[in-house]
């Protein structure tokens, strides 16, 4: 069975930490056991080759010329030197100026010829009676009226002494290392534990809040950790945002319907109750007026909750004010909503490009020209261009505008703002407003000689 992707990334971060410690030593622990050893066995060779050549120069020392032949006196310091190492095994061998064997062994192992080009001690290894072996070669000069010529004198000695020094230094140093190495863990663990405690104190802040409480997390934790706390305030600041749109769009609904249909199920109940049939048509025009003007509410209600949800979740993208104006004109709504009314495009050749969502953008601006078509006056004008550093879409009509009321509460919750019929330009306000703020814009209100215009003005974008 495979592991699910959830499962396998549950390893905590301590865990990982301690396996990234754990490999880390491992492989330094690889790397300085080798140079410990290599290093054990430097040591222990050049005290040993200091023990083979101090012996061989005391025996070259001891080579003398009597009566025109080289004489050997074997010093007693030569061995006595070789004799601190009990284990190995000695050899030597000293040849005179005509390569005849003077004293010691008569078939010890040559350095090689290429090694015979200096005139210094020569150090070789080779096999001295099955094992392993460790020469030097060193050679003395006489120049006498006897003797002439160049006496050589090898020494050698098996290895068991100097391994077992070179494994004693690397296990020494190597049980240090494993007690360092054992501290720097136990180190890091405390360190870990140490540095990941803001974590669990910002989990148990987090535990301990009310499920209701989206307001942004106070915890101190470290910098590396602020740009995820960061995160998290904002997202919970998107949700705050947008549970109080909805508490507030729940409030404004109950509001908003509240009357109109109260109104509704009044004059229902008078027409079922009327006699005189003029009376009764009248009444049944106006219970039609009136669900006329509440599915318009619930359009704009709905069309409210859509952008609710859209202005923090849609992504921005470059959009054309012009398209947006051009498709709500195409649409041929308003031969529904007023038929006959005069409807008007104006629109240039110059992009007006701005960032945000195409569907919010466009409910917004739908909302206003609906409540142009409802409470303006022929001509209603549909534009979009370009002032400066800003972009508009925006709305005319020959009326005069909104009421009073409604300009009153424009900027604070004019969603409120229904008339007594039920019939309300508050509410698409509302929405248009929402959406110019949330893309970084605002609502604009203007009365001029040609009427009322009302304008959802944005910041300018070069992108396309």
């Amino acid at each position: 069975m495979t592991e699910s992707p959830r499962s396998a990334s549950t390893l905590s971060l301590s865990a990982r930490l301690a396996g990234g410690l754990v490999v880390l030593l491992v492989v330094g622990g690889v790397v300085l056991s080798l140079a410990t050893f290599a290093y054990g066995r430097a040591a222990a060779r050049e005290a040993f080759d200091r023990l083979l050549v101090g012996a061989a120069s005391s025996i070259a020392a001891s080579v003398s010329v009597i009566e025109g032949a080289a004489v050997v006196d074997l010093p007693v310091s030569a061995f006595e030197l070789l004799a601190l190492a009990p284990e190995d095994r000695i050899a030597y061998q000293v040849r005179g100026v005509d390569g005849a064997v003077l004293t010691g062994y008569a078939d010890l192992p040559q350095p090689p010829a290429a090694r015979l080009v200096t005139s210094g001690p020569v150090y070789y290894d080779a096999p001295f009676t099955g094992e392993p072996a460790r020469f030097i070669r060193l050679t003395r000069r006489f120049a006498e009226r006897d003797l002439s010529g160049t006496i050589e004198v090898i020494v050698g000695q098996t290895l068991r002494e100097r391994n077992a020094l070179a494994e004693d230094i690397a296990l020494n140093a190597l049980m240090g290392l494993a007690i360092g190495g054992a501290a720097v863990v136990l180190l890091a663990v405390l360190v870990v534990r140490s540095a990941l405690r803001p974590l669990d104190e910002l989990a148990l802040a987090l535990a301990a809040r009310d499920p209701q409480d989206l307001t942004e997390i106070s915890t101190a934790v470290p910098r590396e950790v602020a740009s995820l706390v960061g995160a998290v305030n904002g997202f919970m600041g998107r949700l705050e945002r947008q549970f109080d749109a909805m508490r507030n769009l729940i409030s404004d609904s109950a509001h908003q319907l509240r009357t109109p249909v109260a109104a509704l199920r009044a004059q229902a109940d008078l027409a079922t109750q009327e006699t005189d049939p003029d009376r009764r048509d009248r009444l049944i025009g106006r219970i039609h007026d009136r669900s006329v003007s509440l599915g318009r509410l619930l359009d704009q209600m709905l069309s409210r909750a859509l952008v609710i949800h859209r202005i923090d979740s849609a992504r921005r993208e470059a959009v054309d004010l012009r398209d947006i104006a051009l498709d709500i004109v195409e649409a041929g709504d308003h031969k529904l909503i007023a038929p006959g009314a005069e409807v008007r495009l104006e629109i240039g050749e110059t992009p007006v490009i701005v960032l945000g969502d195409p569907l919010s953008l466009g409910e917004a601006a739908k909302n206003l020209f609906r409540n142009a078509l409802a409470h303006g006056r022929a001509p209603i004008v549909l534009g979009a261009d370009v002032q400066g550093a800003q972009a508009r879409l925006w709305v005319q009509d020959a009326g005069p505008g909104p009421s009073a009321a409604v300009r009153a509460q424009f900027g604070d919750r004019f969603v409120r703002s229904a008339a007594a019929d039920g019939r309300s330009a508050g509410l698409g306000l509302s929405i248009a407003d929402s959406v110019a703020r949330a893309f970084g814009g605002h609502l604009a209100l203007e009365d001029s000689a040609e009427g009322f215009r009302v304008a959802i003005t944005l910041p300018r974008s070069g992108e396309r």
